[in-house]
């Protein structure tokens, strides 16, 4: 039977929180309650407490539009108010907006929390935690749960706390006109992006108001789609990694005839891009996108992705762009945490970004935010159009591999992470005496295999998933049927494994 403590620390996903809010028809327990989030909210004030000297904590709330971000915003307001905080209630606004409200000019919160569960299903919900430093890491998450389920067994009386509105949207929006019209530089100085028609589609989620960043600057937002807040998400999934999401936007882009298309997800925090002949860039494109955009402010520099990107890129990346790509660990937070211990080495990195769509930049805190690395592209679109150039160009000699394919195999035994571990390890023997396969060093997740017979070229990683009993498996190869060549030649490892089903 699953302890107090336990029920608390399952919440843990990596660096957020995220649970259960809502009953669905799937029959899901809830695991995520108003007084639940209203103890870890206790227990991050407390957190928050530690690390303040004197002075009442200043802390912001804000939400996405789940259809039980009310009712957990009512906990996070009571356990913050119950702790003596000064709450600050910030609305539908983005993660990324919730980390700047540390840090902008007006509002410089001690902390901040948004509710969230960023692309995941309706019934969902969950919690980020930031302070001026930056979001919470892993290791912070955990200790905040277990004083969290200390605090789930004292009982005190039910207290009601109110909390200060604050327009943290509009700042935030007027912080990224800014950041426009300072790149663009236009001759007309306040209307850089006159002439300019992009289509959003804001996934149902919270990123509406970026059509506010651009129409005072001269952009057309005609056609945009998904623009209002719906918690039940009725036109696609809000994720830019979703197939039927980029072919929405690329219809609704084609049918504006718009210069570009932006899609966000729930929360704001990643995006991805259509051009205006409709190919979609996301996944390797939108590494490749915004590391052109920035070649030219920091040319050479690193480029951190996770670990499932293509061979194709890093052959653009530098060759073509003369920067250096480092593949590193899936999560965004790994990839963030690893471009700055580069930095903090010595080695000159100012973008991480993830195939999700999670991108951060140096200049910006390194903080993952889909309408900062809108604002890039659009600033840079700009400019190309005034040099006479195409957006498209940036990436045009990013080549593509014939043939991709990712397959999930679930892992039944009790204790998957140690099965998981024991295959991996085998598969390094493994590889080693196939003739065909070469592992690829340095690597830092899972094995990654070249392979190159008389007729196939191509790669394949085996990994475990970060928080999940799954063993993904990617494949990349440089004609059609290649993938099924790589395939076969790893078939005879994997059926050794009972425990693993396709």
């Amino acid at each position: 039977m699953e302890t107090w403590k336990e029920a608390y620390l399952k919440l843990q996903n990596g660096s957020d929180v995220r649970g259960v809010a809502l009953e669905s028809a799937v029959g899901e327990e809830v695991n995520l309650t108003e007084n639940i989030v209203r103890d870890i909210a206790m227990a991050f004030a407390e957190y928050l407490m530690d690390k303040k000297e004197d002075g009442v904590l200043r802390v912001g709330v804000g939400h996405d539009s789940r259809l039980s971000a009310q009712e957990l915003k009512r906990g996070v307001i009571n356990g913050l108010g119950r702790r003596g905080c000064r709450v600050y209630d910030c609305g539908l606004t983005s993660t990324p907006s919730m980390f700047m409200s540390t840090v902008l000019e007006g509002f410089e919160y001690d902390g901040a929390v948004m509710i969230t569960a960023s692309h995941l299903p309706p019934n969902r919900n969950g919690l980020k935690f930031f302070t001026r430093d930056g979001g919470l890491e892993s290791s912070d998450i955990k200790a905040v749960l277990e004083r969290a389920a200390l605090i789930s067994r004292m009982n005190y009386e039910t207290e009601y706390h109110r909390a200060e509105d604050a327009d943290l949207t509009g700042a935030y929006t007027e912080y990224l006109r800014n950041l426009i019209c300072k790149e663009v530089n236009a001759g007309d100085y306040d209307h850089p992006l006159e002439g300019l028609h992009i289509v959003i589609d804001a996934s149902n989620g919270v990123s509406g108001y970026f059509k506010n960043v651009l129409e005072p600057l001269g952009a057309s937002t005609r056609g945009s789609i998904c623009m209002n807040p719906d918690g039940t998400f009725p036109v696609h999934v809000p994720n830019p990694e979703n197939e039927k999401a980029m072919e929405v936007l690329k219809r609704a882009v084609l049918a504006a005839k718009a210069d570009l298309g932006v899609i966000f997800d729930t929360d704001g925090d990643r995006a991805a891009f259509v051009f205006a002949d409709g190919e979609e860039v996301n996944k390797d494109g939108v590494i490749a996108l915004m590391a052109a955009a920035l070649s030219e402010k920091y040319p050479h520099t690193t480029v951190v992705t996770d670990s499932v990107t293509s061979d194709c890129l890093t052959e653009f990346l530098e060759n073509r762009l003369k920067m250096k790509h480092h593949r590193f660990k899936r999560g965004y937070k790994n990839v963030i945490n690893e471009a700055i211990r580069l930095n903090q080495e010595g080695i000159e990195t100012h973008l991480a970004i993830e195939t999700s769509g999670h991108g951060a930049v140096k200049e910006n805190y390194f903080l993952d935010d889909g309408a900062y690395m809108s604002v890039v592209i659009i600033s840079r679109l700009a400019v190309c159009l005034r040099e006479g150039r195409r957006l498209e160009d940036l990436t045009a000699e990013l080549k593509k591999p014939a043939e991709s394919r990712e397959v999930r195999l679930r892992i039944l035994a009790p204790d998957y992470k140690e099965y998981g571990r024991k295959i991996l390890e085998d598969f390094r023997i493994f590889a080693e005496q196939e003739e065909k396969f070469h592992i690829a060093e340095p690597n830092y997740e899972g094995i990654r295999i070249n392979f190159q017979d008389d007729e196939v070229k191509g790669w394949m990683l085996i990994r475990m998933s970060l928080h999940d009993p799954i063993l993904p498996l990617n494949f990349e190869a440089d004609r059609e049927g290649g993938v099924d060549v790589m395939a076969e030649r790893l078939k005879p490892f994997l059926e050794r494994y009972t425990e693993l089903r396709g």
